[in-house]
């Protein structure tokens, strides 16, 4: 019994640090992007449209970023 719940705790920190880092590209993806629009001296209409397409995005990062570190979280206080 002690093996099966360490197995499934292994699996659930394994897939939260998983998920987490998938968050953490997507945010390094965004802060890149914003960044190349700063850089490209946009107007302030294009700026606006740059960071309304990334904010979805970042949100959508952070959030893949929280889920990963609660399932890790949660995998540990399993084991």
């Amino acid at each position: 019994m002690e093996n099966d719940t360490s197995s499934i705790a292994t699996m659930i920190i394994w897939s939260g640090a998983t998920i987490s880092l998938l968050g953490l590209v997507g945010l390094i993806w965004c802060i890149l992007k914003v960044s190349r629009a700063k850089r490209a001296n946009l107007g302030d209409d294009a700026m606006r449209d740059v960071l309304k397409s990334a904010l979805p995005l970042n949100l959508g990062a952070l959030f893949l970023s929280v889920i990963g570190l609660m399932m890790v979280i949660v995998g540990i206080f399993i084991a």
